[in-house]
């Protein structure tokens, strides 16, 4: 049996869940978010707290503690949400928003473009330096952030690229004269 599912995730003031067979669904002042647990895995809400219980069977242990984990993520998500900050470096790059698309001019013949999904709120600060991701679901907004991302990882030479705010990048020395 799994640690991490043993314990009770603790609804947060303002949060509301129901389970009705596999399907738990939370509701907060944010938004509504639900999750289909694996076959084998039960959920009950008693006293302001959800309980994930599994079957004595070995084989669902696995989804054990990840029912629990998801189900505490979604309870964060609708009472306070989740948000990333992506940094731009680079001379000429930078980000514009335009409706429901992110515009990036990274030193490409073409801007790239990434369309924000639905429940992400994206918004373009400080020139188009630095790029902010809003969400209640914490998987949508880590993937948006990885996806826009990956466009052009900082690299360690220069450091130019796109980065997470907070995130350090390991700098090389670059080539010595003799």
């Amino acid at each position: 049996m799994s640690r991490i599912g043993k314990e009770p995730v603790k609804l947060a003031e303002g949060v509301t869940a129901s389970v009705e067979g596999q399907k738990v669904t939370v509701k907060g002042k944010l938004g509504e978010l639900s999750y289909t647990m694996h076959e084998g895995i039960t959920a009950k809400v008693e006293d302001g707290a959800i309980k994930v219980a599994c079957a004595d069977d070995y084989k669902l242990g696995n989804f054990h503690g990840l029912a629990r984990a998801l189900i505490h993520n979604m309870v964060v998500g609708v009472s306070q949400g989740y948000k990333k900050q992506l940094s731009i470096e680079g001379t000429g790059f930078k980000a514009v928003l335009k409706g429901k698309e992110l515009a990036l001019s990274l030193g490409f013949a073409n801007p790239k473009v990434f369309v924000v999904p639905e429940g992400v709120t994206c918004t373009v600060e400080n020139d188009g330096l630095q790029v902010t991701l809003v969400g209640v679901d914490k998987a949508v907004v880590g993937e948006s952030a990885a996806r826009i991302r990956a466009y052009y990882p900082a690299e360690p030479y220069k450091g130019k690229g796109i980065k997470y705010v907070g995130e350090h990048i390991r700098r090389k020395q670059g080539k010595k004269v003799a």
